[in-house]
Formats: C-alpha cells, structure tokens, sequence
C-alpha cells in the first residue's frame, strides 16, 4: 500500500516518536493530522513540518472523537496518545488508567464510528515485564510490573476483543524501548547524556537493568509498515532491535562518544522503581515476516545522533529548566 494522497490522523503527534512518525509519512506524501493535548508533547516537536500538517489540539478522550475523524476523513490512525513516563505512574495511577486504557477504548469506537480503514494501538514491551526467556516472542507471557504496564496490558486485551467482537480493524504494536532526537521524557538516556555533560560523575538507579532499543527513525518506520498490511489486523507484533543493553553498558558507550574520562557511577536507592523489570529483549521475527522490517540504525551510531542533536540544541533537554 502507499501512503501517498491518504488521509491519516495521528493522536500524541506532538510527542516523541508521534513527531518522528509524522515526519515519515509527510514524506510518503500522506495527508497527516495531528491530535494531541499538548501535555507532553510539543509543538515545536513539529517545527519544519507544521506548514505540512493539520495540528490539532484535542484529547483522545473526547466524546466527539469519532466526529473529529469523521471531519479529516481520517483512514488511518496511529494511536501513539498515552501517558508514557513510568516514575510518574507511581504519583497519579488513576490517571494512567484513564487515558492510557480508557482512553484506547474511547479511540477504537470512533475508529468504527467514522469508518476508519485500520488503525494501530501503540503498546509496549513493559506489558511483558521482566524476560522469562530471550528473545521475547508476542507469545512471552504478560506481567505488567507498573500500573502504565498494567494500562497498556488492559488496552491490549480491549483492542483484540474488540476487533473480534465488534470488528474494528486494529493492530496492536509493542515497541521495546526507543531513543533518538526530541525525547520529552526524563528516559534513561537522555539522562545519562544530560548528567555526562555536566561531568564525570553519573547519578543512578538499577545499573544492571537491560533495555532493547531500537532508534526512534527505526521505530516509526517500522508502525508505517505495519499499517499497509491488512493482515496484521487483530494481531500483535513486536518491534525492536533484537539485542539489549544493561544501563551500565550504555553509560560507559556514552561517556566513549562524549569523551568524558575517568567515569564514576554512583548508585543511589532514591532512584530505583519499586518493582523493576530487569531484562526487556525483542524477537521481531513476527513483523520482519510480514513487513520485511529491520532496523538500519546501530545502537552506537543512534546514540551519536542523539548527543549530536543534544548539543545543537544547546546542550539542553526541554524537560530541563
């Protein structure tokens, strides 16, 4: 299928990977709309697309939602909206579950209320928990570890019922972990390459926690595959890069690229989750049969991007004052 000339919504598009995707299909030449609240996201997330898009500002929760699909003729839909930082989990449960489950559900009945041809329903790999084997298949067994894992685990099993049920046209994607330019979050790498450019000394958690990342061009590529294969619909397809990385390998990687000498890590009891997951690793063989998806860029020259584009931007994330 080709994008070209199709109508296509993202919700969250403001965010971290959601502005990434959009860039991606503006350039397959789709009409893109964006719906996001705004939250996390940003618009200057979107700067050099915006005169491209249709900017949207709005809420998945919306009783009208189907009405605003109905309005962009909306085809397609990436739903990437969702509150997506675990530690803020832990402040606001109540909070999680409603936009990251309630608010899911709310998407898949205006997906079929405005008669949208398909629509993907970004998860993660946290509904897995910690790895019982390596690499995780879509069958690994579920054991969320965090109430935005257990909302995302609700989401999942909604969406495959309610394709089943109600025949709404969705495809469930878990993404492992994914880093890259304009991270919104406080996430484990854009931490490290923040406390490294202040000196040699990194403040951290659980250091022997492994992570599998995929580099955020990767990632959206791989959801815009997926979305031209009807066939995907009612099943669930993971997308990472195959290996993983503990925090500590990935501190001394950075300090390497950053030319930060003598490193010393100090682990501090303040910043380690109450309950942890301690390996996270994909098998995407799923989507690569389908899609022929693999991922292009390497976990070392991804992370020179990143501090490339960390110091265009004067050395600063946006989440730092």
């Amino acid at each position: 299928m080709d994008f070209s000339g199709k109508n296509v919504l993202v919700t969250g598009g403001a965010g971290f990977i959601g502005s990434t995707l959009v860039r991606q299909l503006v350039g397959e030449g789709a009409n893109v709309t964006v719906l996001d609240n705004f939250l996390s996201g940003s618009r200057e997330n979107l700067k050099g697309c915006e005169k491209d898009i249709k900017i949207i500002e709005g809420d998945i929760r919306d009783e009208n939602l189907a009405g605003i699909f109905s309005k962009n003729n909306a085809e397609f839909v990436f739903n990437l909206a969702a509150m997506p930082y675990i530690p803020d989990c832990y402040k606001t449960p109540k909070d999680f579950m409603d936009i990251n489950a309630t608010g899911a559900m709310n998407v898949m009945f205006a997906v079929k209320k405005a008669g949208v041809k398909r629509v993907i329903q970004y998860s993660t790999s946290e509904t897995y928990g910690t790895a019982q084997y390596v690499p995780m298949d879509e069958s690994h067994p579920l054991n969320p570890q965090s109430t935005y894992a257990v909302a995302k685990v609700a989401a999942d099993r909604l969406c495959f019922t309610l394709f089943h049920e109600q025949g709404i046209p969705v495809v469930i994607l878990r993404q492992f972990n994914v880093f890259g330019p304009r991270e919104t979050h406080r996430y484990i790498i854009p931490e490290l390459i923040s406390q490294l450019s202040k000196g040699n000394t990194l403040h951290l958690g659980n250091i022997d926690a492994k992570r599998d990342f995929t580099y955020v061009d990767d990632a959206a590529r791989a959801a815009i595959e997926l979305m031209k294969h009807k066939e995907a619909e009612g099943q669930v397809f993971n997308s990472g890069s195959g290996k993983c990385w503990s925090v500590k390998e990935m501190a001394e990687m950075l300090a390497d690229i950053m030319k930060v000498k003598s490193l010393k890590i100090e682990v501090e009891k303040r910043r380690l989750r109450p309950l942890d997951v301690q390996t996270l690793e994909a098998n995407y063989f799923k989507l690569f049969r389908l899609t022929g998806w693999i991922p292009k860029i390497s976990f070392r020259e991804g992370l020179e991007r990143t501090v490339e584009d960390f110091r265009d931007r004067g050395g600063r994330w946006p989440w730092e004052k």
